[in-house]
């Protein structure tokens, strides 16, 4: 994965900013590998929090089978990351979901492609992302 990621033309985009605290920084004096991921995370939740309908929500849950992540360019302490985020086409319960995140300057920090499976709620097993969900997203 390593072209830089750019969502494609006409897909809904989401988009969060991350500030980094003391606790993110590590021994190298940039943000930790593993916030990067904790930041994809957030915004994943956020993106599916602001879009899907308080009476579907309560009805699925997501969980990630797989990250790919490139690492570029160090986030430092008082630098703000400007993270975006985007679905891919759905294949059966699957998306991939991908996060850019970038620095101040523009230049892409950590990159991502995850796969999110849909869980039904009740029964905890994949279940086939419905085409509204795909249509909400796209």
């Amino acid at each position: 994965m390593s072209r830089l990621l750019e969502p494609p033309e006409g897909r809904q985009v989401f988009t969060r900013d991350f500030t980094p605290v003391d606790s993110d920084i590590d021994a190298n004096g940039h943000v930790n590998n593993v916030v990067y991921l904790g930041w994809v995370q957030d915004i994943a939740i956020a993106h599916w929090d602001s879009r899907a309908p308080a009476e579907e929500a309560t009805k699925w849950a997501w969980i990630v089978v797989r990250h790919e992540v490139d690492y570029r360019r160090s986030l430092l302490l008082g630098e703000t990351a400007h993270a975006r985020t985007w679905v891919g086409e759905r294949r059966g319960p699957r998306f991939d979901r991908f996060v850019r995140i970038d620095g101040p300057d523009g230049e892409m920090c950590a990159q991502t492609r995850s796969e999110w499976v849909l869980i039904d709620a009740a029964t905890k097993r994949p279940a086939r992302v419905p085409a509204w969900m795909e249509e909400m997203f796209s």
